[in-house]
């Protein structure tokens, strides 16, 4: 298993909304406690974005191809109750309750303050367990190489699904090693509170060094194989969108430069900025490609 993080913070270690907003109280404390990377330490450079920017300008094309639309029509998704099925190569497949999880979860759940990017980028506080807590439940065995993961397809509840934007349901996957590494996360929360549908309640990847995408929404299947899996995008449009999707500036989308980025929340006109590689966490990741073409394994 991939090395862990050291902290253990409880309940009444979560910050408080009003506390993330302070950005000298939210860095003093996360340094503190000793919470932080190197490329995490850099996202807790800046203010986090507002609940509002988090929960209005979302990709989640089950719901509409508009960025508003996932906050206008997810509200019909049911999420309770939830179950995740784990199968393939575990020694302990089957379906797990979301709230069972939750209990075994509980002294794991910790704040995470990773910055997401596309062409645009925001700091979201995620509340999350490390994806390596979860699939040691199921028990991983010998043969794993990699991860796939399913969306839930609902039509009654998804209206988006009814046009073919992509081939449903919404499939992604990641190597192993990038499963279990410590940055790699079950998101339940942003800011303490459940994790509204938009933004993929109650459960979805967060993996802070690849492009949005990536970090498939209301998980309910994770299956273990012993080879790469098909994603959505990929299968979509393989020329514009690789297996790995890590945030490589020097690799254009076919489309457009992604060399700069606009952060969410601060107007049309806002400056764009640099995009850095891995999206900031180049230390904490890098060593995951190391001999590999980057732009060969886009």
């Amino acid at each position: 298993m991939a090395h862990r993080w050291t902290n253990r913070p409880g309940t009444t270690d979560v910050t408080p909304e009003a506390l993330w907003m302070n950005r000298r109280a939210v860095i003093g404390g996360l340094a503190a406690s000793g919470v932080l990377g190197a490329g995490a330490a850099r996202a807790e450079t800046l203010e986090p974005n507002a609940w509002e920017d988090i929960t209005s300008y979302n990709n989640y094309y089950e719901f509409g191809t508009d960025k508003g639309d996932p906050a206008r029509n997810a509200p019909m998704l049911t999420t309770q109750p939830w179950s995740v099925t784990i199968d393939g190569l575990v020694d302990r497949p089957g379906a797990y309750d979301f709230a069972e999880i939750m209990e075994q979860m509980t002294i794991e759940e910790r704040i995470y303050r990773f910055r997401c990017v596309e062409a645009w980028s925001m700091v979201v506080p995620w509340n999350g367990f490390e994806l390596a807590d979860l699939l040691a439940m199921a028990g991983v065995q010998a043969g794993a190489t990699h991860v796939a993961f399913e969306t839930v397809l609902r039509p009654d509840e998804m209206p988006g699904v009814r046009f073919p934007v992509l081939d449903w349901p919404y499939v992604e996957g990641l190597r192993l090693d990038e499963a279990m590494h410590p940055l790699t996360i079950m998101a339940t929360g942003i800011y303490g509170r459940d994790i509204p549908n938009q933004n993929g309640a109650p459960l979805r990847l967060v993996v802070p060094w690849k492009y949005g995408f990536k970090s498939i929404k209301s998980v309910v299947r994770i299956t273990l194989t012993d080879s790469e899996p098909p994603t959505s995008w990929n299968k979509a449009n393989p020329r514009e969108y690789g297996f790995y999707s890590n945030v490589n500036p020097e690799v254009d989308h076919p489309r457009w430069s992604q060399a700069t980025e606009r952060r969410i929340g601060g107007g049309l006109f806002a400056r764009r900025e640099p995009t850095l590689m891995f999206n900031g966490y180049a230390d904490e990741v890098a060593g995951l490609y190391a001999g590999m073409d980057l732009k060969t394994y886009y």
